[in-house]
């Protein structure tokens, strides 16, 4: 069976992994030159992702090129005094196994576990999808497959021309997301430096592996932009507007944003689908069923959602509409999750008002001095709330390996 997955960030990488471990002949294809290794924001693994990631025998390299932050320490807006945040604490509330890794690197590691397995096409994109499996590229001769899989991500391609304009599946959630690479030196080791005030945080962080710091900014937004997603004149213009005059700090974290060798900005919107497949074509991950940028915990689903997506097509021995079905059933429950829990994120992340400045603050900080132990207890009562990442199921496909 030929199946062709469209996107080589995290979901493809996993998906053609456990495809090609399963018997089947998988070509990935990327518009991107190569891999992405510059650029872009940390991401959280929680434990299902930890479980799979340990199947395929990276979780090792994973812990490795994890970023070590494990403080953060948070000026408010106007107020002299930072306060100081143990992250551990945090984190433990939220998850039993957990990895922060830059989402770059996690992309190489799961690239790598199945590269010499897997035809690999980097520079080209997909422009049409007919009934019969057949597929033409903007640069390749048109090839015929079996199944054709969308793991491109928010602004998915595949999903553009199998479902139709994007607008009509997404919901705004209110607020931006924006990632700027700066020097190393602005940032301290092992530790996020932020700014929080009415309507928006700017922060900044790096790790020992890494040869620059990121600088993450997030503001609020009763409606859309007025912008185009490739447009980043538009997009740099806004993040000054939105940010300037906040600290000096953050004024010189923005004055990278002129040379800065990486570039990130999106809105923080949800998908609202609810089928990813149709005929010959099947989505996973944010092309599919993104609960939302940094919010939702999208890279957890979309490594799950390729396990189990590739489990299913294994089980169903080549009858690719059954295994949708399965695989959709299998990934509805945590998606439905997914998205209610990133809309509460959402809501609260980024306060609107003074007073929810402070009460954020202050509750992170009574959380940082609360008993690990205690916290994590009074967290387990709730698996739909802040434990909702853990709590997703991963199945067991051993027998349907080749």
């Amino acid at each position: 069976m030929r199946i062709l997955v469209s996107g080589a960030s995290i979901a493809g990488p996993v998906l053609a992994y456990w495809l090609a471990r399963r018997g089947f002949e998988v070509t990935v294809v990327e518009r991107a030159p190569g891999l992405r290794k510059t650029g872009g924001h940390a991401v959280d693994l929680f434990r299902p992702a930890m479980e799979i990631s340990a199947k395929m025998g990276v979780l090792p390299r994973i812990e490795e090129l994890a970023t070590g932050t494990d403080r953060l320490t948070m000026h408010r807006e106007g107020r002299p005094r930072p306060t100081e945040i143990d992250l551990t604490k945090l984190v433990g509330i939220a998850s039993d196994r957990h990895v922060e890794i830059m989402r770059d690197d996690l992309s190489e590691i799961y690239y790598d576990a199945a590269r010499d397995d897997v035809e690999y096409v980097f520079g080209d994109s997909i422009t049409a999808i007919e009934y019969d499996g057949q597929v033409t590229f903007e640069h390749s001769p048109a090839r015929r497959f079996d199944v054709i899989v969308g793991a491109d991500g928010l602004h998915s391609n595949v999903r553009r021309l199998t479902f139709g304009p994007e607008a009509d599946l997404t919901r705004f959630l209110g607020g931006y997301l924006a990632v700027v690479s700066a020097p190393q030196g602005l940032a301290n080791p092992g530790e996020v430096t932020g700014h929080i005030g009415v309507g928006r945080i700017a922060a900044i962080y790096t790790a020992d592996h890494l040869d620059d710091a990121r600088a993450v900014f997030m503001f609020r937004s009763n409606e859309p932009l007025d912008y185009d997603h490739r447009d980043t004149v538009r997009q740099k213009e806004l993040l000054r507007g939105t940010f300037a005059g906040m600290h000096s700090q953050v004024d010189r974290w923005l004055e990278e944003i002129a040379d800065t060798r990486a570039f990130y900005f999106d809105a923080i919107s949800q998908l609202r689908m609810d089928r990813w497949s149709r005929r010959r074509v099947t989505l996973v991950g944010d092309a599919g069923y993104c609960p939302g940028p940094a919010v939702g915990g999208s890279t957890s689903l979309a490594v799950l959602g390729a396990y189990v997506l590739a489990g299913e097509l294994a089980r169903a021995d080549g009858d690719h509409l059954r295994a949708f079905a399965a695989y959709e059933l299998q990934m509805r429950g945590p998606v439905h999750l997914s998205r209610s829990f990133a809309r509460g994120v959402a809501r609260g992340l980024i306060p609107g008002s003074r007073a929810a400045v402070w009460a954020l603050t202050r509750g992170v900080r009574l959380v940082s001095l609360m008993p690990g132990s205690l916290s994590r207890t009074l967290a387990k009562l709730n698996t739909r709330g802040v434990r909702m990442h853990d709590s997703m199921p991963v199945p067991d496909y051993s027998a349907a390996e080749a």
